[in-house]
């Protein structure tokens, strides 16, 4: 039985150890501990028991915009729709609290195209997250991700 549930302090080292590998392939930005702490309140777990299997973040960037950041789930529990879970859970989340657009960067566009997000061009995403995020990327300045975005109607 898989839940859902936010994140606390004492989850932070179980969260650096299963985003560990796609840290380091680039499919995912380091985020440090502190970082992670700072924004505790964004993320959102799924676990097994007592074992956390994947996870996401809602940022909020301003009144209009939020992004779903670092989405990972374990390599075990993949197929298992545990990141569509996730995702789904995050939007509820934006909608209630009045965010009108929820931004992606991945390289799995096809997976948030099923969930109702559509490709925009990375010219559009504010500037303001390219400075403070992508320029930490190990991609940067060449990304080949993807940027989406989901519109609340």
């Amino acid at each position: 039985m898989v839940k859902f549930v936010k994140a606390n302090l004492s989850d932070i080292a179980d969260m650096q150890n299963i985003v560990g590998d796609s840290v380091e392939d680039g499919a995912i930005l380091r985020r440090s501990d502190d970082e992670v702490a700072t924004n505790i309140r964004s993320y959102t777990l799924a676990k097994s028991g007592d074992e956390i299997i994947g996870y996401l973040a809602l940022h909020i960037h301003s009144l209009r915009l939020a992004e779903i950041r670092s989405l990972i789930v374990s390599e075990r529990y993949r197929g298992d729709r545990i990141g569509s879970r996730l995702v789904k859970i995050a939007l509820q989340e934006a909608k209630e609290l009045g965010v009108k657009e929820v931004l992606v960067l991945t390289y799995l566009p096809h997976f948030f195209k099923k969930l109702g997000f559509i490709e925009i061009p990375k010219e559009t995403i504010p500037e303001h997250k390219i400075w403070t995020d992508c320029i930490k990327c190990i991609h940067f300045p060449v990304c080949n991700e993807i940027s989406l975005i989901y519109k609340e109607e």
